[in-house]
C-alpha cells in the first residue's frame, strides 16, 4: 500500500514541474516575440566621424550648386527685353501727368440757382500755385483719348483723360481728370484702349462755354508720341 502511495506522489509532483515548466517557456516565447534586442550604437572613431562629415558637407555643396551646362544655357539665352517708353528727343518739354493735375479736389460751383455767368466761383484759389505755374507752358501729357471731332480720319478735338472710366463704363470724372485738346495740325491718327503722350501748350483755369463751367484745362496740341506700334 506504501508503494502506491509513493507511486502517486512522484506522478503528482512530476505533473507540477511539467506544468511549471511550460509555463515558464510560455513566458519566455511571449517575452521573445514581444521584446526586441536592444544593441548598443557603435562608437566611431575621430577619423570616421570626420569622414562622414565631410560626405555630408560635399553633398549639399553639389545640390546648392547648379550644373555648368544650366549656368551656360542661362548666359547663351537671356530673358527677352521689356518695351521701352517711347524715346525722348532734344526739344522735348517737360512731363505733367494727372498724378498732379489731379492732385486736389476742385468744389464745382451750383450753377442752377441763375445765370450761370452770375455764380460766382473762387477757381484761383482752389487750383494749387504749382498747378497754376503751368499754364502756357509747353509740356508732354500721357493719357486714354476720347475723339470728340474727327475730320477726314483724322482727329481733331478730343479729350485726353487719366484713365478710361468714361470711356468704357461711362462713369463721370472729376473735372481735374481730364484735359481738352484741340490740335493746332491737321489732326491725329484715333487710337482707343492704349495710353498716347501729347505735346502741347497747356492752359490752366475755367474754361467756359455759354457761361457754362466745362473745364479747368485745355491744350493746344502740337503732336502725338506713342503708342510703340505708330
Amino acid at each position: 500500500m506504501w508503494h502506491f502511495g509513493i507511486v502517486a506522489g512522484a506522478v503528482v509532483l512530476t505533473g507540477c514541474n511539467q506544468e511549471q515548466t511550460a509555463s515558464s517557456q510560455a513566458r519566455t516565447s511571449v517575452a521573445e516575440v514581444r521584446g526586441s534586442r536592444i544593441e548598443s550604437k557603435p562608437v566611431l572613431s575621430n577619423e570616421t566621424a570626420k569622414a562622414e562629415t565631410d560626405l555630408k558637407n560635399a553633398s549639399s555643396k553639389e545640390l546648392s550648386t547648379p550644373p555648368a551646362a544650366s549656368v551656360a544655357a542661362i548666359v547663351s539665352n537671356p530673358p527677352p527685353p521689356q518695351p521701352a517708353s517711347p524715346a525722348r528727343e532734344a526739344g522735348d518739354p517737360p512731363t505733367v501727368g494727372f498724378d498732379k493735375l489731379a492732385s486736389f479736389t476742385y468744389d464745382m460751383p451750383d450753377e442752377s440757382l441763375g445765370k450761370p455767368e452770375t455764380v460766382r466761383t473762387n477757381a484761383p484759389t482752389q487750383i494749387p500755385k504749382t498747378v497754376l505755374a503751368l499754364d502756357k507752358q509747353r509740356v508732354a501729357l500721357s493719357g486714354f483719348m476720347l475723339p470728340l471731332k474727327v475730320e477726314g480720319g483724322l482727329v481733331t478735338e478730343l479729350l485726353l483723360m487719366k484713365d478710361q472710366s468714361m470711356c468704357c463704363y461711362g462713369a463721370v470724372p472729376k473735372i481735374t481728370e481730364w484735359v481738352s485738346v484741340k490740335m493746332t495740325t491737321k489732326g491725329i491718327k484715333p487710337v482707343m484702349d492704349q495710353p498716347v503722350t501729347l505735346h502741347g501748350q497747356l492752359k490752366v483755369g475755367e474754361i467756359r462755354e455759354n457761361g457754362f463751367l466745362v473745364g479747368i484745362y485745355a491744350m493746344d496740341g502740337e503732336k502725338m508720341i506713342g503708342p510703340l506700334d505708330l
